[in-house]
């Protein structure tokens, strides 16, 4: 009966926790009061239960967030992987919130959640402690989240049944601050849908590329000013084919084409952003790689190893050293390939408008397309930024 109890209140953190992520999943309103109090009362377990409770409820945490992670492990024809890499996220946010049981202080406890707030492990800093106040009346910011975890330590510290009135201190962290206003240019997103399994076979490429073209003369017909296709929708290296560089260029005339591709420059290879406008092309590297899947965070050899041995030498694109800007009818945007998007990195400037692109394909069907959402729709609020982003499979849309 013991662990059972134990068991109900570490999912009952974990699902508190991780409810924003399935509700936009499964498209159901996220209403602030609700949310508000489910972001306490998961913040408020963490640092009162017991140290057994919270590593359990980190492990939940870990598979709900992340339980799709080993679904890319199909592509490179190690499917029995999908289970292991759930099992070893899950082992490892469970390591991670269990840092925060090692003390009882309730105080003690909010530092270390606040520290790890800044901890991104392996790289991968898709796991953001702030996302499930994004829909709360409380704000996102640093300092809100501390003021936050600060009331939740003193109101379970003292046994004042007044304690509770504490709480409306939260009503300082209230950010009311308005989206922020979209660009004048109109801008079609497109979102394809073509499974990863056949995305990058030979037979299937010019039906692909055909596709790709059919979406940018259906944006010119329809008067608009940019089209924008995801990430690598021309599956190949791109700088390669002049035929189809020629074809991008002339249709450029009548509307900016913003498309992902590959480029190969030297012995290097980089997953790029082609931007073409008035018969010119542009090319934007990435900057923030993705960890493990374009390239590995661990020491050479074993860094080495894991990429031949696990993903047949694909885990090794060049990154860029900065961000990309271009400018498209005196509006300028920062260029973000997926991941990217979701990254500190690229808002450091707060840029007021992001063109991103992503290959959902990788992870679907599964939650990844709503957190990445998510994350990208916390990014966009804590800077003021509207993103504008184009997917393969799933996630297109206007973010702000």
């Amino acid at each position: 009966m013991k662990y059972f109890k134990t068991i109900i209140v570490a999912m009952s953190i974990a699902v508190a926790f991780s409810s924003s992520i399935y509700l936009d999943y499964f498209n159901i309103e996220q209403v602030a009061s609700v949310q508000t109090i489910l972001a306490l009362a998961a913040y408020y377990m963490l640092l009162t239960t017991s140290l057994r409770v919270v590593v359990l409820a980190g492990f939940f945490i870990g598979i709900l967030w992340f339980y799709w992670v080993g679904f890319s492990f199909r592509y490179y024809d190690f499917p029995n992987m999908q289970g292991v890499v759930s099992i070893f996220f899950a082992s490892v946010y469970a390591l991670y919130f269990g840092a925060i049981g090692l003390s009882s202080n309730a105080y003690i406890r909010a530092i270390v959640l606040f520290g790890l707030s800044f901890i991104s492990i392996f790289g991968f800093n898709w796991m953001v402690l702030e996302l499930p106040l994004l829909f709360s009346y409380i704000g996102i910011l640093k300092w809100q989240f501390a003021l936050v975890l600060a009331v939740l330590a003193t109101v379970a510290s003292l046994r004042h049944p007044a304690k509770y009135a504490l709480l409306l201190l939260l009503l300082i962290g209230y950010d009311a601050k308005p989206s922020a206003d979209l660009s004048s240019l109109k801008i079609k997103l497109v979102q394809t849908q073509i499974p990863q399994e056949i995305k990058w076979l030979k037979e299937y490429r010019n039906s692909i590329i055909d596709e790709n073209f059919a979406q940018i003369d259906s944006a010119i017909e329809l008067g608009y000013d940019i089209v924008v296709l995801p990430e690598s929708t021309f599956p190949l290296f791109l700088n390669y084919r002049e035929d189809l560089l020629d074809e991008l260029l002339q249709r450029s005339k009548k509307i900016a084409i913003v498309t992902g591709a590959l480029f190969a420059e030297g012995r290097s290879s980089y997953n790029v952003t082609y931007i073409f406008d008035n018969e010119r092309v542009q090319i934007a590297k990435k900057m923030v790689l993705v960890p493990f899947g374009e390239y590995v965070p661990l020491p050479d050899p074993l860094a080495s190893w894991i990429n031949d041995a696990i993903f047949g030498g694909a885990s090794d694109y060049v990154a860029s050293d900065t961000p990309t800007y271009f400018t498209i009818k005196e509006t300028t945007f920062i260029n973000a390939i997926c991941y990217e998007a979701t990254s500190s990195e690229l808002f450091a400037a707060d840029p007021s408008y992001m063109i991103a692109m992503s290959n959902n394909g990788w992870f679907t069907p599964s939650i990844e397309p709503s957190l990445q959402r998510l994350l990208m729709l916390f990014y966009a609020k804590k800077h003021h930024t509207v993103i504008y982003h184009s997917a393969n499979v799933a996630g297109s849309g206007i973010i702000r």
